[in-house]
């Protein structure tokens, strides 16, 4: 008898300690990438470089780009909105994708850059028309 109260006490101490939150209140920002520039000087300043592959996940957007040198790592990539958002339905906005690469190599590379789309948002809308400079096709992003 006083084995079986042993074991009850016991079982209760261990599903009182399994009951216990562990667990921090961690505040997650779900980012996924960089942020893109929405500046019209520097839209124009800008030298456009080649996109090669445009992927749009949520509020992500994946570009593909190419480039020589020693190695991508090295590589600045940003991407600029110029500001101008053409009021056609669904409205339109412009991009350049930038690349600043001081390597000097014979090597080529292919990298994926991630931009966060969020600040491309345009309230009464729930979908944008994303023009690229020097990629063929307008790209829908729907949020």
């Amino acid at each position: 008898m006083k084995l079986f109260k042993y074991l009850n006490y016991l079982l209760g101490c261990v599903l009182l300690l399994n009951m216990q939150c562990n667990e921090e209140n961690e505040i997650i920002t779900d980012t996924c990438g960089e942020e893109i520039q929405i500046d019209n000087s520097v839209y124009l300043e800008a030298e456009s470089h080649l996109i090669e592959a445009i992927q749009i996940n949520d509020d992500c957007i994946i570009l593909t780009v190419s480039d020589s040198g020693c190695d991508s790592d090295n590589w600045v990539i940003t991407l600029v909105d110029s500001g101008n958002i053409a009021e056609s339905m669904p409205p339109q906005r412009y991009l350049k994708l930038a690349l600043v690469n001081d390597d000097v190599c014979l090597a080529y590379f292919t990298k994926q850059q991630t931009f966060d789309l969020t600040n491309l948002k345009i309230e009464g809308v729930d979908e944008v028309l994303l023009n690229f400079e020097g990629f063929a096709e307008s790209v829908s992003y729907y949020y």
